[in-house]
């Protein structure tokens, strides 16, 4: 039986069979400005000829399934013949969810998943899960990982020993990608122009200009100089999607001064934005939310579990997620929890080379498991036993109690450590 594997995130979905390679796929319809009763969906997104205006309609609302018309046609589209021409009748499904996912929303999706599209079989777990999973199958010898997974609504730590997620240690950050490309709206918005309805082109600005700042002061000091002394500012040429199809930096020998271009050329000259807005991921109270910084809620978690785990979670820092992508991140946080942390106790945070699609790999190594077929739903069981069949089959389902299997093996493991 094939297995696809669906990381079905709030902003893009990640879907691929276990035999091949993944896909990252909008999650989400979208209608322009320009064939306002047209609605494109998913990778329809590249036959939009004038993106400017583009109006997101997303089945996710604050990191939660809702719109389920909207994520049906998506799975409609990615499941039909233009795509991946599922054959359900025999067809198992591996499919993410967020953590304390509403049981309503479950419900839905097993009825959707078994009666709609007729699976034969299928797990529904968190896209965290299948990160641990992964990171745990590549590093056998590890017991615990600590797992930031910074997406498009929030930003979640959480702890997993042997591939089991510590609930007690979850902490949630009401800051993801849409509040970072909102508030960079908001900021060019006021100084510059008016783009509060230019989603598309300012979540491509952020993700080509913007970085984390190792030094923010002195950053925010060079950002203030003038002329070429200033070696944060970056001109930014715009899309007019005729003659430039995608935004770009001008190269610093290019960047002129006195303000005058080519003409036609319309400028974004972005200093102190580059790196003010990644800065909310670690400080969000610089906007006015009174939360934790991520570097925060990664101790706050570690000091919530048992004390002999807190040098393994220090060591085994994972970052997933688009947001961890920003150049410098990894850097920043690892100094920001040195800074932190017990001085007796390594701090180490690792970056995957594909972060957005690492779940997507740790499913696509489940799938392929022995364990697979112990942990997976059937039609069968859910026709005979209902939802709650689902109770009892859960990849990493959450423990409060500590991993007996750590106390057995805490010696073995101090000494790799030593």
């Amino acid at each position: 039986m094939a297995t696809l594997v669906l990381d079905n995130g709030a902003y893009t979905a990640k879907i691929g069979y276990s035999q091949e390679s993944v896909s990252v796929i909008p999650n989400c319809q979208f209608r322009s400005k320009t064939s306002r009763l047209k609605t494109f969906t998913a990778n329809q997104l590249d036959e939009i000829k004038d993106p400017s205006g583009l109006f997101y309609i997303l089945p996710f609302q604050k990191g939660y399934l809702v719109n389920w018309d909207v994520q049906r046609k998506v799975w409609d589209h990615l499941f039909g013949k233009e795509m991946f021409k599922v054959d359900f009748s025999d067809t198992s499904v591996i499919i993410t969810e967020p953590y304390f996912n509403f049981s309503s929303i479950q419900e839905s999706m097993n009825e959707i998943l078994f009666e709609e599209y007729q699976f034969q079989s299928a797990l529904r777990t968190n896209a965290g899960s299948l990160s641990a999973h992964h990171y745990f199958h590549s590093r056998p010898s590890e017991l615990c990982c600590l797992l930031v997974d910074s997406g498009f609504s929030f930003t979640h730590v959480v702890p997993y020993c042997r591939s089991k997620k510590m609930k007690e240690g979850i902490r949630r950050l009401n800051v993801g990608g849409k509040l970072l490309t909102n508030h960079l709206k908001e900021i060019i918005s006021y100084r510059q122009l008016h783009v509060m309805d230019e989603t598309h082109v300012i979540n491509q600005v952020k993700e080509d200009v913007c970085y984390v700042s190792q030094q923010f002061y002195k950053d925010m000091e060079v950002s203030q100089l003038k002329g070429g002394e200033n070696t944060v500012v970056k001109d930014y040429v715009l899309p007019d999607f005729s003659s430039i199809k995608k935004g770009f930096c001008k190269p610093p020998d290019e960047m002129l001064f006195s303000g005058k271009y080519k003409t036609g050329e319309q400028i974004l000259r972005l200093a102190n934005e580059r790196f003010a807005v990644p800065e909310m991921l670690l400080h969000p109270s610089d906007i006015g939310i009174q939360e934790m910084g991520v570097h925060e809620a990664i101790v706050d978690s570690i000091q919530s579990m048992p004390e002999e785990m807190h040098a393994h979670f220090y060591q085994n820092v994972v970052l997933t997620g688009g947001n961890t992508l920003f150049p410098g991140f990894r850097e920043r946080l690892e100094a920001e929890l040195r800074s932190l942390a017990p001085a007796h106790l390594p701090v180490s945070v690792l970056q995957p080379a594909n972060p957005i699609c690492y779940a997507w790999e740790g499913g696509k190594l489940l799938a392929h498991s022995p364990d697979y077929d112990e942990v997976v739903v059937t039609r069968e069981d859910y026709e005979e036993n209902g939802h709650f069949i689902y109770e009892t089959r859960i990849v990493g389902k959450s423990s409060k109690k500590r991993p007996a299997d750590f106390e057995v093996e805490q010696t073995t493991v101090v000494e790799y450590y030593n």
